[in-house]
């Protein structure tokens, strides 16, 4: 202690406050340099959609895995959104209770899916040169339909009725459609599936009408307006 004391009578007044100027500078340096996997910055990402900016987690990491520890209310928001895109790209074949495309090959193979995603945002920065997690995060945004449909049973009888979508499965929802339409493209032909994913993603950026995920929202929409 007493060297410290000493140190810090020996300093000036306008010393300290420079050290402690480069002390605050460092620091921020620190947290603006630390990007997602160490590639992507992730601190001017913007999120238009209210409803949906508190389910989509871009917490800057070097290693985006949960290890399946956080499983309390509303978990999905506490995941990494990189985190579920991985682990629906385990699962594309899914549709209802059938299974269109067999891939049970990528089930638990957290290495192999993370690459595909990671190529996927690689692709997508060399196509439109930007940031590839803020065409993602828009992407999602612009595919994400806001009316679906449910049945009803009354009286012996179902009735579709219209129904507002939740903002977490609004997320999800069109994940899952994203990496469907990328399969159905890419499975038994030459495009590979890390290039159907991207551009996946760039048409639902751009809000173009072929877009697989654009086609399910506008279907979805349209079923809900019917049902009203």
């Amino acid at each position: 202690m007493r060297h410290e004391q000493d140190y810090d009578q020996d300093m000036t007044e306008e010393q300290i406050e420079e050290l402690k100027k480069e002390l605050i500078d460092d620091g921020k340096q620190k947290e603006e340099g630390f990007k997602l996997f160490g590639l992507y910055d992730v601190s001017n990402i913007v999120i238009k959609d209210p409803g949906m900016k508190r389910y989509i987690n871009l917490e800057p990491k070097l290693v985006v895995k949960s290890y399946g520890r956080i499983r309390e209310k509303y978990s999905k928001s506490k995941i990494n959104l990189l985190e579920i895109f991985a682990n629906l790209v385990a699962v594309p074949g899914h549709r209802g209770k059938k299974h269109k495309i067999q891939t049970f090959w990528k089930t638990g193979k957290y290495s192999q899916n993370m690459k595909i995603v990671l190529d996927c945002l690689k692709v997508i920065e060399q196509k439109t040169k930007q940031n590839p997690v803020q065409v993602l995060v828009t992407g999602i945004e612009n595919a994400a339909p806001r009316d679906g449909i449910t049945v009803i049973e009354y009286g012996g009888a179902r009735y579709p009725q219209a129904v507002d979508i939740s903002p977490l499965r609004r997320v999800t929802m069109t994940l899952r459609i994203i990496v469907q339409g990328s399969y159905d493209k890419s499975f038994n032909k030459k495009t590979k599936i890390h290039e159907a994913l991207a551009d996946e993603i760039i048409k639902a950026y751009n809000n173009e009408a072929d877009s697989y995920a654009m086609v399910k929202k506008r279907d979805s929409e349209k079923q809900a307006d019917s049902a009203r």
